[in-house]
């Protein structure tokens, strides 16, 4: 395929604005913490108390092991800049592992960082601007803004700055400093992108007689137990953006449960309390804080609307992909190109997504990507997703085969980004107390075989969703997955097992629902189970209808009725001979997790998602 420039009608350069890069962090909290952990290690700190601390700070305590930490990095909205790239993939080096990882929730993480070290790291990132404080516990948390935020064309506006002053508004705020536990807020750019009804308050952007504002979802969450967030009132004013969440915080701070860490997040709180009375303390405790917040607090709130100019030049287009047809035996860009990259609503620029594994990169190749966002991207940045990927935005049609070129220097030319090939996994047992499983490495092996197998040229597979977590708290967000599976232990012929419940059917966007429970999968049998399920779905299916739309429809009892399945009994018989495995004795690598060669062991220690 060739992009002709001629035909395109591209914006002139005066149109962009340098980015600039926001100034979170502080440098006097490096000295602090470097000063604590002096104080933990001379027993003049007692253990929980500096856990709430270094927790408070964004350290994280790795998989048993309380001398390291992993250092979460806030990425407000997901923006982030070329020098600051370049910055993480230094002090990877120097600190951590080598790599970073990209969570589902728009944060970059390091991993195995020496506790004495990590107030270097810390030190390092507030020279490019960055900030790890509240990036953990029981605080506001890293705020979310969908990457199609400021190029969506069924976007009402832009986001993006107030999610950014929201991010600014609550960033060390006493309000939000020892709340009952973990508080998140997610922006997204239309009903259809973002993950609003997942969040302890969503925002769809919206306009009513010409005026900014948002419709706001509140108390919804994923975890354990899951719930959809509800519906505050049919438009809240951009005016009233920071009273409302204001409000919620302060319910959530005075009502939550604190005694309970298993039933404490907000959404227990909804539950409990039904969300009719919910509703109205929350609307009576907004007009409260309107009246009485002071100047000073109300100063903490920043809009800045001056990089906005370049969202204006629009052409009215939708979000397709650059769809011609590809096959497995396609030349690698075109295969690229059908599956990695979006137009926007400006004309003539695009949205390329950079494919990860699990969401993890080498340092060598952050620093390549930094080089490639400057050389090509007409905003200078780069937006992280909750698919852990990579996007760049504002990139011209005529340097897209460079831009390819520059990714597989350093392997990150994979196709399938927004396909069901990039499978999402939370770090698991490669680092997490409380994982079970190592979902980390099992999304890994997901998209290897996928992208061998060609999926990602289908497109019938194209809109569905692969999602895992090494347990059931959801960080790899499986329950808003097409198929989704958490993992646990099972004893099979006497032998402990790593095995995952898999979910079907979950969605986001403002209708999204949560999967259903369908049965339980022997790790090394997942693959196998999921090209089952697409094997009966190829012969079960009607014209055009994709895996998705088909697994929808098979859970609500809408299939042919001609079909061999007709509901889930019917497909879970058919994946019974799929998921059994042959004895321990014939086969002991199937009763082991991935990326283990010894028995498999469900060892767990305790969780810091709150201290």
């Amino acid at each position: 395929m060739v992009l002709k420039k001629e035909v395109l009608n591209y914006p002139d350069k005066k149109h962009f604005s340098p980015k600039s890069s926001p100034r979170w962090g502080k440098e006097e909290e490096t000295e602090v913490f470097g000063q604590n952990v002096k104080l933990f290690r001379r027993g003049k700190m007692s253990e929980d108390d500096f856990r709430r601390f270094r927790l408070q700070h964004g350290a994280y305590g790795s998989r048993l092991q309380q001398n390291y930490s992993m250092i979460r990095i806030k990425i407000p909205s997901g923006e982030i800049t070329p020098e600051q790239l370049q910055k993480i993939a230094t002090l990877s080096e120097a600190f951590s592992i080598g790599s970073a990882h990209v969570s589902t929730r728009q944060n970059i993480q390091l991993h195995w960082v020496q506790l004495e070290d990590v107030s270097e790291v810390m030190r390092g990132l507030v020279e490019v601007g960055l900030t790890t404080r509240e990036a953990c516990g029981n605080t506001v948390r890293n705020v979310m803004c969908s990457h199609f935020a400021g190029v969506c064309p069924d976007e009402e506006f832009d986001s993006t700055p107030y999610a950014m002053a929201i991010a600014r508004f609550f960033l060390r705020n006493p309000v939000c400093q020892n709340l009952p536990r973990k508080f998140k807020i997610n922006f997204a750019c239309c009903s259809n992108h973002g993950l609003i009804r997942i969040a302890d308050i969503g925002l769809i952007p919206m306009k009513k007689d010409g005026t900014n504002g948002f419709k706001i979802y509140l108390g919804g969450g994923l975890g354990a137990a899951s719930f959809i967030g509800h519906l505050l009132e049919e438009f809240t004013s951009e005016k009233r953006l920071v009273s409302t969440c204001m409000a919620v915080v302060r319910l959530f701070d005075r009502l939550g449960n604190r005694e309970n860490m298993a039933r404490n997040r907000m959404r227990y709180l909804v539950n409990e309390m039904g969300w009719e009375k919910f509703q109205k303390l929350v609307i009576k405790e907004r007009s409260n804080v309107e009246m009485t917040i002071s100047l000073e607090t109300l100063n903490r709130y920043k809009l800045d609307l001056e990089s906005l100019n370049i969202k204006q030049l629009s052409n009215g287009k939708k979000l397709p992909l650059i769809n011609e047809k590809v096959d497995i035996n396609s030349d690698p860009y075109k295969r690229w190109i059908h599956s990695n990259v979006v137009s926007q609503k400006q004309n003539g620029y695009f949205v390329v997504f950079v494919t990860l594994g699990a969401g993890d990169i080498t340092s060598s190749q952050l620093r390549s990507l930094a080089k490639t966002i400057k050389t090509y991207s007409g905003e200078g940045c780069a937006r992280n997703t909750p698919n852990q990927n990579f996007a760049v935005r504002f990139v011209k049609a005529s340097d897209l085969p460079e831009f390819y070129n520059e990714l597989a220097k350093t392997g990150l030319a994979n196709p399938g980004a927004l396909t069901m090939s990039s499978a999402v996994g939370c770090s698991g047992t490669t680092s997490c107390n409380l994982a079970i499983t190592n979902s980390h490495r099992l999304a890994k092996e997901i998209q290897s075989k996928f992208i061998e197998l060609g999926l990602d040229t289908e497109d019938d597979l194209r809109d569905s969703t692969i999602k895992i977590s090494g347990c059931p708290n959801s960080c790899g967000q499986h329950e808003i997955a097409t198929i989704g599976f958490y993992g646990g232990a099972s004893r099979i012929e006497g032998t402990m097992t790593p095995t995952y419940t898999m979910l079907f059917g979950g969605t986001d966007g403002e209708d999204g629902v949560l999967g259903k429970s369908v049965m339980r999968v022997p790790a090394k049998r997942v693959i196998p189970t999921i090209i089952k399920i697409i094997d009966i779905y190829r012969e079960e299916r009607t014209t055009n209808e994709s895996l998705a739309m088909w697994i929808s429809k098979l859970i609500n009892g809408a299939t042919k009725d001609n079909g061999n399945a007709k509901n889930l009994d019917d497909v879970k018989a058919s994946l019974m001979e799929t998921i059994s495995l042959p004895s321990a004795k014939d086969d002991p690598d199937s009763y082991m997790d991935y990326g283990n060669d010894v028995k498999f062991s469900a060892k767990t220690a305790r969780g810091e998602c709150a201290a």
